[in-house]
This record gives structure tokens, sequence and C-alpha cells, in this order.
């Protein structure tokens, strides 16, 4: 499991998916959260600019991501 400091409160997760270089685009990153490929806490995450928090926990594929 990878993990990933957050810097504030949140991050929107378009942004975070661009940060983790799992998205080149802010485009390839819609389509992602789009097609369903976003788990957020064991549930699919449909909203593009979610505000993930600390102790959120994203799955994509097979990439799991602890944010701290």
């Amino acid at each position: 499991m990878e993990e990933f400091k957050i810097e504030g409160d949140y991050i929107e997760l378009m942004a975070l998916l661009k940060a983790l270089g799992i998205a080149e685009t802010g485009g390839h990153a819609k389509h992602i959260v789009d097609a369903g490929e976003v788990i957020r806490n064991g549930q699919i995450e449909s909203r593009r600019r979610a505000k993930i928090i600390p102790g959120d926990q994203i799955q994509i594929q097979d990439i799991a991501i602890n944010l701290k």
C-alpha cells in the first residue's frame, strides 16, 4: 500500500489522481472517475471533485493508497 500526504485539509479527487501520476491530464482523470475505477473507503467514488481527506483509502485497479 502506498501512502500520500495531503497538504492542507483535503485534496480534490482529480488533483490527487494527477499528483499520484495515475492520470496524465485532467481529461484522463475525468475518464478514470467516470468509468467507476476509483474506490474510496470501499465504495465507488463517482464525484470528480470529491474532497479526499486524511484517513481515506483509495483503490484504483491494483493500486491502494492510504492518505495521511
